[in-house]
């Protein structure tokens, strides 16, 4: 079943009414990875596999379309940036994240999807993690060449209701334009539109070059080839995961092979 991420989505008046599973240890990942690259699937299936809620930046600016930001205002400028395929400006999405800090500190541990995606954001989470005696466990880096990524954007459905992702040839619907999981329609992204792809890609190689040098330098990042299929690849996650002997603050056991290596907080 998928965690609820109310307070995530929603900001810091909101509380999720689901709570994180009993879990043996806490993990706290962030993802990295250009457009297209498949994190969202990944955060999903490491959610299942480790008791992580998955927490996705661009997941607060889709939810927001569904209220209409006035014209204007900071989370309308942000999208109207996406859909040309612009990264939104760090005050904003720091402002986002630290409102919704009560998140990083849920038991169940988190994924992070499309933050940090600059060296101030990444140094400003390492803040964030040290204020509240966490840490992270891992980064993980999914790599894919151009030209697959934008065969993939340029081919990805997205539900507007429920935000389940399909593609056009690689992972249809089985009616076409309808989500299988709750019936409504299904759309491409403005940010997915073939002007706005490489304009993406570009943006993401750019700023996020750093991020992972950031993190190298504190031995945290994996790096994961993005090919095949998503089982294929989170089985290869789980693995270098488990290879790995990754300090917590409660658990410094290494993770068993496949298994939801996580502690209740």
């Amino acid at each position: 079943m998928p965690r609820d991420r109310s307070a995530w989505l929603q900001g810091a008046k909101a509380f999720c009414l689901q709570p994180p599973p009993v879990v043996r240890r806490t993990w706290r990942l962030v993802l990295l990875g250009p457009p297209g690259v498949g994190k969202g699937t990944q955060a999903q299936l490491l959610s299942n596999a480790l008791g992580a809620c998955p927490l996705s930046t661009g997941d607060i600016f889709r939810a927001a379309r569904s209220y209409q930001s006035a014209p204007g205002s900071a989370m309308a400028v942000a999208q109207e940036r996406m859909d040309h395929g612009e990264l939104v400006p760090d005050d904003l999405v720091l402002g986002l994240v630290v409102e919704r800090q009560p998140c990083l500190r849920c038991r169940g541990g988190f994924t992070l999807d499309g933050f940090p995606r600059t060296l101030r954001q990444a140094v400003s989470l390492d803040g964030m993690l040290e204020t509240h005696r966490l840490r992270l466990d891992a980064v993980i880096s999914y790599e894919l060449s151009e030209e697959e990524l934008t065969e993939r954007l340029s081919g990805r459905r997205m539900c507007r209701r429920c935000h389940a992702v399909f593609h056009v040839v690689k992972r249809p619907p089985a009616r076409a334009g309808v989500c299988d999981h709750c019936g409504d329609v299904l759309e491409r992204q403005r940010d997915d539109e073939p002007r706005a792809v490489k304009a993406r890609l570009d943006a993401y190689m750019e700023a996020t070059l750093e991020v992972e040098e950031h993190y190298a330098k504190q031995n945290l990042v994996v790096s994961i080839a993005a090919t095949g299929e998503p089982m294929v690849i989170i089985a290869h996650t789980l693995d270098a995961l488990a290879a790995r002997t990754l300090p917590s603050e409660e658990n410094h056991s290494p993770a068993p092979r496949g298994l939801a290596p996580s502690n209740a907080g």
